[in-house]
């Protein structure tokens, strides 16, 4: 019990650590004097602290204490959340197709030593166990777990979400309730660029979660997750929104959020929800060098969710928009190189023949800076707001040109499966010169048939020290536009070279390299 000595405002530093000493004695030390120094006798008693010493202390004791008390008011109380709705969060669990061998290094029974496959006595003790009585028979390797993860019921009748990569692979799909009930679930639908699920079990008036906005919320914002890491069914654990509208590798259509509430392997496909009981999001990744937490996971927005989740349900699919373009971001030397004055938007790298953007009039090297009037400061902001449209709608998509602004009109397609990548480069090429330190080669109809190269660009043999090697240039690379022109061949790039004001620093020049269209800032301090 903490002993309070009136009113402590303008008492001294004594008097003060006498406020904050416990009954019990608050700094259980044996009492010895410390000595005496020009401001007065210092001694340390239990429960007596005086002099200028015993002041300071008692000043960090007490914010130490304020300090605790603070954070215990700031910090949210969880119960009532995981009270009400952990019951609709359930564990998923991937079984093996049917004649799958069992895991490599498994021990025979849970009674055996686990030895390596190649142990001389391995074989000893898995006959010798198989002899006991009462020794349970050898594993079902379709039994055994191939995967686990989490997910949430969000209907009555039984559908469940779950993550698309924990059960990807999967031969029978089993769903354990918080009741421990266990269904096997049948795959109503699944779409692997937004790495959700939809699954289906038999169940009516089941406990069911509601969907919040993901699109109101704010970094900083306390979220909850509840899941299966490790098989530990039903784990709490809560962190704040990190950051919003992330962007990974090779995920184009999902604008993640990122939080710091501990997610691990088995986490997968649970809910994330927000102080009001809402789901805002569903856990699909963790970024570590270990595999395993290191505070920084990824959630797929409840926004991006809803959709996936009504077209799974009615249609088994998820159908997306389509542009028919291949972007990169505006670097800022490639921005210099557009004479722009900042770098924002996303390049136009490449346009597919007879897409919805072909046929709108976008060209390679616009660049888009706004689509249905939302700005684009980066290429990846564009592939989820085309996902998200409807085939058939008609999108304003304005695009910088030649240092105009112009707004073409998208009526966007349907999403037809991945892009398929080109093919390796030409093996034989006739002899060309050297331009910008780089040896060029003429390409024959018949090797631009076989790449689907377009009829221009010339072909790069070899990158010396010059501009070519400073803006990135490969060999095999196709040069394909110089300064937003398409280049014929070397005599041309030369002219095209040459053409060009004597004040202008750096063009942009477009390259094929490997299939893929890429733009490149080309400095001229050294042609």
């Amino acid at each position: 019990m903490v002993r309070a000595r009136g009113d402590v405002s303008g008492r001294s530093g004594g008097d003060f650590v006498q406020l904050m000493n416990k009954e019990q004695d608050l700094f259980d030390l044996p009492a010895r004097p410390v000595g005496r120094t020009d401001a007065g006798l210092v001694s340390c008693r239990p429960g007596r602290v005086t002099g200028p010493a015993g002041a300071a202390r008692g000043v960090i004791v007490a914010l130490s204490l304020l300090c605790c008390v603070a954070a215990v008011a700031a910090a949210p109380d969880f119960t009532a959340l995981v009270e009400r709705h952990a019951p609709a969060v359930v564990t998923v669990r991937v079984l093996a197709p049917p004649g799958a061998p069992p895991a490599p290094g498994a021990p025979w029974g849970e009674q055996g030593p686990q030895l390596p496959d190649d142990h001389p006595m391995r074989r000893f003790f898995e006959d010798f166990l198989k002899r006991q009585p009462g020794q349970p028979a050898p594993p079902d390797p379709s039994r055994e777990p191939v995967a686990h993860g989490s997910g949430f019921i969000v209907s009555a009748d039984g559908h469940v979400i779950t993550s698309h990569h924990t059960v990807a692979r999967a031969g029978q799909i089993m769903v354990q309730t918080s009741d421990r009930r266990e269904f096997v679930a049948t795959l109503a639908g699944s779409d692997r660029h937004s790495d959700i699920a939809l699954l289906k079990i038999p169940g009516e008036d089941l406990p069911v979660l509601r969907f919040g906005d993901s699109s109101i919320l704010k970094v900083g914002q306390w979220v909850l997750a509840i899941g299966a890491p490790f098989g530990f069914n039903h784990s709490v654990t809560a962190g704040i929104i990190s950051a919003m509208g992330r962007k990974l590798p090779h995920e184009n259509y999902v604008p993640y959020l990122q939080t710091d509430a501990a997610v691990n392997r088995g986490n997968s496909g649970g809910p994330l929800f927000n102080l009001d009981g809402e789901v805002i999001g569903v856990n699909s990744q963790i970024y570590s060098p270990s595999g395993d937490f290191a505070g920084v996971s990824f959630a797929v927005p409840s926004e991006v969710v809803q959709r996936v989740y009504r077209q799974l349900r009615q249609d088994g699919e998820v159908r997306r928009g389509w542009l028919g373009v291949m972007l990169q971001d505006v670097t800022g030397a490639l921005a210099e190189s557009f004479q722009m004055a900042a770098p924002r938007g996303a390049l136009v790298a490449d346009v597919q023949a007879d897409s919805p953007a072909a046929r709108a009039g976008l060209q390679t090297g616009d660049i888009i800076l706004r689509y249905d009037g939302q700005r684009i400061s980066e290429a990846s902001d564009l592939p989820p707001l085309v996902g998200s449209g409807t085939a058939g709608s008609v999108v304003p998509v304005q695009v910088l040109r030649a240092g105009e602004r112009h707004t073409l009109q998208v009526h966007l397609g349907s999403l037809a499966g991945d892009d398929a990548a080109l093919s390796p480069a030409p093996a034989e090429v006739r002899d060309g010169g050297l331009v910008l330190g780089m040896q060029l080669h003429e390409i024959n109809a018949e090797q631009r048939a076989r790449l689907q190269l377009p009829d221009y660009g010339v072909w790069v043999a070899q990158v010396g020290p010059g501009p070519g090697r400073e803006a990135g240039i490969e060999p095999e690379d196709v040069l394909l536009l110089f300064d937003n022109v398409q280049v014929r061949d070397r005599a041309h790039l030369q002219t095209l070279l040459s053409e060009l004001p004597a004040d202008r620093d750096s063009v942009p020049v477009l390259v094929q390299r490997r299939g893929q269209a890429l733009f490149l800032p080309l400095r001229l301090s050294a042609k």
